[in-house]
């Protein structure tokens, strides 16, 4: 592995520059979750079931993996905003490819690469960490991921409106045009960071190999965030099929309004990170995961009941929210140097849970409906409970200490 030289000057973050980042964070992540409520009226137009609509959300996903992968590594290597600049150009042309489909196989094609480019969050975050000061860094990596989970939350509000009054194209054409004034606001506003890894790409992407041979913290926290993540992508992809059913009979619009009451979970991402920094990272963590599992204790009571969704929606969001703030606090603190890759490390492993999530609950919605996608929300949510209990004990030495390469 090349040895990374001692980081260089960079700029002070400003309070412009955290706005510039969360705006565009959510924004950005927003084009991974528009297909979502959407799914129904896509199946209508393409004639397809309803399982093989819900197989657009897990390619998207499974794309955002295969661009954490092969993108984000490049954030310790390139200047970061021309990075971002031409990743944009990217999106814009998946999200037009999106609106023009003429089928179900293109669409799909489409769904991939507006995950794989749509990865300019994952460039953000470890930016804002970098530039932050040490005993800050949990607040500012908490405040921008309020942006991230708005705009993923919110994302559903406004895909949902739009798909019922426009049809679910017009919500492709209407993100690309977003995705352009984006573009222009963040070349004038962002901050350029230069690059600490000195090295090509091949050694580049073989330090990911290092990174998850040597960290086992690492691992565990990636496979602990992927099992919460898992849960958050079972609910939300077959939340629009329930809500289609008698006795809600409701369309993507209703789908849609449900991340408005998941958006309170994001106001809680400034304190989580706050206390994240103040030591409590295992309690906080234990008591975000046991209110996931929680959720879907109610989910399982609320079938035909919109209350109860209610209720469950604003628990499991602020419990998968506040165990991925922890997570990534934890991940930033491991090797200043390589935050970008060890992004990359957890986050592949993180939507791959998201993916494995949404997949594995549509197939159990087609085979035996809520109650099913209820069960898998259970089995997500406890493993992750008995991973962090056993292996992550806050008195174990692994937890505290950290395993330099």
């Amino acid at each position: 592995m090349t040895t990374p030289i001692s980081s260089p000057a960079h700029p002070e973050l400003t309070k412009l520059n955290l706005w510039v980042m969360t705006i565009a964070t959510g924004m950005v992540v927003a084009n991974l979750y528009y297909n979502q409520p959407l799914l129904g009226r896509i199946s209508e137009t393409f004639g397809v079931t309803e399982a093989s609509a819900g197989s657009l959300a897990m390619l998207t996903q499974i794309g955002y993996a295969v661009g954490m992968l092969f993108i984000i590594p490049l954030g310790d290597m390139l200047r970061r905003k021309r990075l971002i600049m031409v990743d944009f150009a990217a999106i814009i042309i998946a999200l037009l490819l999106a609106a023009f489909s003429v089928n179900i196989q293109m669409l799909m094609a489409a769904s991939f690469l507006i995950g794989a480019t749509s990865v300019v969050p994952q460039l953000l975050i470890p930016m804002a960490a970098h530039l932050a000061k040490p005993e800050t860094r949990g607040r500012t990596v908490g405040f921008v991921m309020s942006g991230l989970l708005i705009g993923i939350l919110l994302s559903r509000t406004v895909s949902g409106f739009v798909g019922a009054h426009l049809g679910w194209r017009a919500m492709f054409y209407i993100a690309s045009g977003m995705m352009l004034v984006l573009w222009g606001a963040l070349y004038f506003l962002l901050p350029e960071v230069p690059s600490d890894f000195k090295g090509n790409y091949k050694s580049l992407m073989k330090s990911l190999v290092h990174l998850v041979r040597d960290q086992p913290m690492l691992r565990l926290v990636a496979f602990r965030g992927a099992l919460c993540y898992a849960t958050f992508g079972a609910f939300w992809t077959t939340l629009v099929f329930l809500l289609e059913e008698p006795p809600f009979n409701a369309g993507s619009d209703v789908a849609g309004l449900f991340g408005l009451v998941g958006a309170g979970g994001a106001l809680a991402a400034g304190y989580m990170g706050k206390l994240n920094d103040r030591g409590n990272a295992f309690s906080i963590t234990t008591f975000s995961i046991a209110l996931i599992v929680f959720s879907y204790v109610v989910f399982g009571f609320s079938g035909s009941s919109i209350i109860g969704l209610v209720i469950g929606v604003i628990l499991l969001d602020l419990g998968v929210q506040a165990t991925h703030i922890s997570n990534q606090a934890f991940i930033f603190s491991l090797i200043p140097e390589a935050r970008n890759r060890l992004n990359t490390v957890y986050m592949v492993t993180y939507f791959v849970g998201g993916a494995s999530g949404t997949f594995i609950a549509s197939q159990a919605w087609h085979l035996w409906k809520w109650n099913g996608v209820v069960a898998v929300g259970l089995v997500f949510s406890i493993l992750a409970l008995v991973l962090h209990l056993v292996f992550m004990r806050a008195d174990k030495p692994a937890y505290s200490a950290v395993k330099q390469v």
